[in-house]
C-alpha cells in the first residue's frame, strides 16, 4: 500500500529510505531529482552544532531546518507556528504546490536519467521482495505489472511535462519576437517621423539631416535627402522647385550642345571607351543591360567628361552613377517593387530625362570632392592606398605582416577599392546604404572611404591570415564573399569605420607616429 504525504515523499514499505548527507554520491549519474535531492521542500538536512546558538546544542534542540538553504532557527523564535514571530519560517509546501513549482524543472537531457533512477532506486528490490517476505509468485507478478504501470506513467508524465515546456519556450520565443518586432517598428516609425519634419521643414537644418541620415535613410526620404546632401538642392524649401526646373534645364542644354560631339574624331575615343564599359556596369543586374538606360548612362558620363577636362572619363567613374540612378528611380515605382529587375519602358520620356538630369548634378557634385582620384597618374588615390597601408600597419599589424610576407601590395587590391569606392566588392543594396552615411559625413567620399577600407580589410583578417600564398591572398582580396551582406552588415562595417576615424583622423598625432 502506497500513497503521498503531503510534503510531496513517497511511502512505500518497498521503497529506499530517502537519501541523507551521509549516504548522497553528488557525482552518480542521475536526473533533476538526485542532484537537487537535498533541496526538495520539506526534506529535512541535518544541522551541526556551529549552525545552533550559543549556548544550544543539537541534541536540545529538536528541530529540523525546512529546505538546505533555509537559515537555521535562532533561540528567540517561538515553537508555535502561528506566533507572528515565525513570520519568516515559511511552512511545507503541499505536493500540489510543489508539483506546479518544479513543473519547468524538466530537461529533455534529463528525461533518460529520470527513468534511471526511477527503476534504479525506487524498484531496485523488487525482484528480491518475495524471497525476502516469502511473498507467492502471483504477489510477484502483481508488483512487476505495478511496476511496469507506473513506469509508464511516470514516462507519459514526462513526455507530457517536456512538450509543455517545448510549448512555453515556443510561446515564450514568439512573444519575445513580437515584442521586438514592435519595438523596432515603433523606433521606424519614430526616424520615420523625424524624417518628415527635417525635409518638410522650411528650412532644412542640415546638421540634423546629417544626423539621422548617418545610420541609414527609410527608402521612401531617400531621393530627396541625397539631393540635399549632394548640394544639388537647396536647404531653402521656396527655391527648392525652381532650382530643380533650372538645373534640369540646363544639363538638356548640355545633351543638345556636347553629346552631338560624341562622333567628332577629338572625342571619338573618350566615347568609345565608355560605351565598351557601360555594358561591364552591374553584369549581373537587369535594369543595367536595358538599352535605354545604358543610353542614359552614355549621356551622363560624356557630358561629364566633355565639362571636366582636367580628368575627362576614367574607368571606374561608370560604376558611380548607378547607385544615383536606382534612387531616383524608386520615386516613380511602388516601394515594393525591386529597382534591378524594373522594365525602365514603363516610364515616361520626361520621367527618365528627370532621373538623368538629377543623376548627373549629385554624381557632378560628388566627383568635385574626389576629383584627384582621376585626373593624370591618379595622385589622390596613390597617396589613399599609401595611408590606407599605414593605417592597417597601426590596428593590425599581424595582418600587414602577413601580406608583406606574401609580397602582396596594397596597390594590387586597393586601387580598386579606391577608384570603385568598394563598388565592385559590396552588392548594389549595401553601396546605397553605404553612401547614406558617406554624404551624411562631411568629406565622406574623400575622408571616411578611407577608414571603411580599412575595417573592410580587417574584417577578413581570419581568412586572409589562413592563406599561405599569393595566388590565393589576391583571389580572396579581390573576390570578398559579400554577396549575402544586408544592411546589418553594412551597419557594423561603418561602426568599425568610425571608430578607426574618431582615433586617427581626430588625432593627427597618431599618424604621425606612424610616419
Amino acid at each position: 500500500m502506497s500513497g503521498r504525504s503531503t510534503t510531496g515523499r513517497v511511502h512505500t514499505r518497498y521503497a529506499q529510505p530517502l537519501p541523507t548527507i551521509e549516504n548522497y554520491n553528488p557525482n552518480r549519474k542521475a536526473g533533476f531529482w538526485k542532484r537537487n535531492v537535498m533541496r526538495v521542500p520539506g526534506g529535512v538536512k541535518p544541522i551541526g552544532s556551529s549552525h545552533y546558538p550559543q549556548g544550544q546544542s543539537a541534541s536540545s534542540s529538536a528541530k529540523a531546518a525546512y529546505g538546505a538553504q533555509h537559515p537555521p532557527l535562532a533561540s528567540s523564535v517561538s515553537s508555535d507556528p502561528s506566533s507572528p514571530g515565525n513570520s519568516a519560517i515559511r511552512p511545507e509546501l503541499s505536493f500540489e504546490e510543489f508539483n506546479d513549482k518544479i513543473a519547468d524543472a524538466w530537461d529533455a537531457s534529463d528525461k533518460d536519467d529520470i527513468l534511471d533512477v526511477i527503476k534504479s532506486d525506487s524498484f531496485s528490490e523488487v525482484n528480491d521482495i518475495p524471497d525476502a517476505l516469502g511473498a507467492p509468485n502471483q504477489s510477484q507478478r502483481n508488483l512487476k505489472n505495478s511496476r511496469d504501470l507506473l513506469m509508464k506513467h511516470a514516462s507519459k508524465r514526462i513526455d507530457s511535462t517536456l512538450h509543455i515546456n517545448q510549448e512555453q519556450h515556443i510561446n515564450s520565443d514568439t512573444a519575445t519576437v513580437k515584442e521586438t518586432q514592435l519595438e523596432f517598428a515603433g523606433r521606424e516609425s519614430s526616424r520615420k517621423e523625424r524624417f518628415i519634419r527635417c525635409l518638410s521643414a522650411p528650412n532644412v537644418e542640415f546638421e540634423i539631416l546629417r544626423e539621422l541620415s548617418w545610420n541609414g535613410i527609410p527608402k521612401s526620404f531617400r531621393p530627396k535627402a541625397w539631393r540635399l546632401l549632394s548640394g544639388y538642392l537647396p536647404v531653402n524649401a521656396e527655391r527648392q522647385e525652381l532650382t530643380l526646373e533650372r538645373k534640369r534645364d540646363e544639363y538638356r542644354s548640355y545633351v543638345a550642345k556636347y553629346y552631338p560631339l560624341r562622333n567628332d574624331p577629338s572625342f571619338q575615343e573618350t566615347f568609345r571607351q565608355i560605351q565598351i564599359d557601360i555594358p561591364r556596369t552591374n553584369p549581373l543586374i537587369p535594369l543595367f543591360q536595358q538599352p535605354l538606360v545604358q543610353e542614359v548612362f552614355e549621356r551622363v558620363l560624356f557630358i561629364w567628361a566633355m565639362r571636366h577636362p582636367a580628368s575627362g572619363y576614367v574607368q571606374g567613374i561608370n560604376d558611380l552613377v548607378t547607385p544615383f540612378f536606382v534612387v531616383f528611380l524608386t520615386e516613380y515605382i511602388y516601394e515594393e517593387a525591386d529597382a534591378e529587375t524594373y522594365d525602365i519602358v514603363n516610364l515616361s520620356s520626361s520621367q527618365l530625362e528627370v532621373i538623368e538630369a538629377d543623376s548627373y548634378w549629385c554624381l557632378a557634385n560628388i566627383l568635385d570632392g574626389i576629383q584627384d582620384n582621376y585626373t593624370f597618374a591618379q595622385p589622390g588615390i596613390q597617396k589613399k592606398v599609401q595611408t590606407l597601408k599605414t593605417l592597417v600597419s597601426r590596428v593590425n599589424g599581424k595582418l600587414h605582416s602577413h601580406l608583406e610576407k606574401h609580397n602582396i601590395e596594397y596597390l594590387q587590391f586597393a586601387f580598386r577599392w579606391m577608384n570603385n569606392v568598394l563598388m565592385r566588392e559590396l552588392p548594389l543594396r549595401c553601396i546605397i546604404r553605404l553612401w547614406d552615411t558617406y554624404q551624411a559625413e562631411p568629406n565622406g567620399f574623400a575622408d571616411f572611404h578611407l577608414y571603411v577600407c580599412a575595417a573592410f580589410l580587417n574584417h577578413w583578417s581570419r581568412e586572409l591570415l589562413e592563406k599561405h600564398d599569393f595566388q590565393n591572398l589576391m583571389i580572396l582580396l579581390q573576390n570578398t564573399p559579400t554577396n549575402s551582406w544586408t544592411e546589418r552588415e553594412i551597419a557594423v562595417l561603418l561602426a568599425e569605420a568610425f571608430s578607426l576615424k574618431y582615433v586617427f583622423a581626430d588625432a593627427p598625432s597618431h599618424f604621425d607616429k606612424m610616419k
